[in-house]
């Protein structure tokens, strides 16, 4: 099985060409390739493929995170997909049209005279904002409210009273909830370099408030059109980057005057530029898509991800 190597500021996936290529068991298969030591090493698989019938799209992306669990939408993985389709043959309009789980989402892309694609630009759509569609549940809380800057009971915080690492990082406790077709948790802190994220970060992805999980930012504003942002994210733990992580962060930070509409996002794997006039608008994301190696999968590998 040929695969593909990549990553949008090193968050990164295995690509299986999955018009070429059979995956009868993805879930399996993502847990092999993810190993670091065992396997390839990455975030997950995503797998690009042929959009269902009914669907008008260039290509489809399904991902899977490294612990097998299937993710709606991944905002690096997409610009991934966007330039392996264009420079594999597989599509060419501009913008593409990628099936997601979130919906058919518009991609558009610069490429130089070699034809290898260096910018892409993705409209992810109109941000998630409702407690029922996140999902989450907060006592108090109708399923049709916004959690956007809440302070929260000492209660919500029961699973880490014997530690300070609040006061160490300045994070205020408040709650943002975004989802960009998957869930995104936001904190404010005053240095997200001190946040213990390998900690707090288990405990918060698996927190009741989230039925099906949800994804941590960090996030530490540097004025208002600069952000700081650290991820972990659901399935995978810490990763350099998350795109609709990123996006979230400035939906969040709009809503609560803390960032402008154009703002640079700054992960640890790379910066992105994300842009939202607020409510009615979508989000539009733009970065870098690296390919890092091509190869072919063992059958000993293949043999675990039967």
């Amino acid at each position: 099985m040929q695969f593909t190597k990549m990553h949008g500021l090193q968050n990164d996936y295995i690509y299986i060409d999955v018009f070429q290529e059979r995956v009868a068991n993805p879930a399996a298969l993502a847990r092999a390739v993810s190993d670091r030591h065992a396997g390839i090493g990455s975030d997950g698989l995503i797998l690009i493929g042929p959009s269902e019938a009914h669907v008008d799209a260039d290509v489809r992306m399904r991902i899977f995170n490294a612990d097998g669990g299937e993710a709606q939408m991944c905002g690096n993985g997409i610009r991934c997909v966007a330039k392996f389709a264009i420079e594999r043959g597989l599509a060419s309009r501009n913008p593409l049209r990628i099936q997601t789980g979130r919906g058919t989402l518009l991609v558009s892309w610069r490429a130089d005279t070699h034809g290898k694609v260096q910018e892409i630009t993705v409209d992810m759509g109109l941000p998630i904002l409702k407690m029922v569609q996140i999902p989450a549940q907060i006592e108090g809380f109708s399923a049709q409210a916004q959690v956007v800057g809440v302070s929260l009971p000492a209660s919500w915080w029961a699973f880490d009273r014997a530690s300070n690492w609040k006061h160490a990082c300045g994070c205020d406790g408040k709650l943002s909830l975004v989802s960009m077709g998957n869930p995104h948790a936001i904190f404010w802190c005053e240095d997200v370099s001190k946040v213990p994220l390998e900690i707090v970060g288990p405990s918060l992805e698996h927190h009741s408030t989230f039925p099906e999980r949800v994804n941590i930012q960090f996030a530490q504003p540097v004025g208002k059109n600069s952000v700081k942002v650290r991820t972990w994210e659901r399935g995978s733990g810490m990763t350099q980057a998350c795109g609709t992580g990123a996006c979230a962060v400035v939906v969040a930070g709009v809503l609560e005057a803390k960032l402008s509409a154009k703002c640079e996002v700054v992960l640890p794997g790379g910066a992105l530029q994300v842009e939202w006039a607020g409510l009615g608008h979508s989000v539009i994301m733009t970065g870098p898509a690296v390919e890092v190696c091509r190869g072919e999968l063992s059958n000993e590998l293949l043999q675990k991800a039967i």
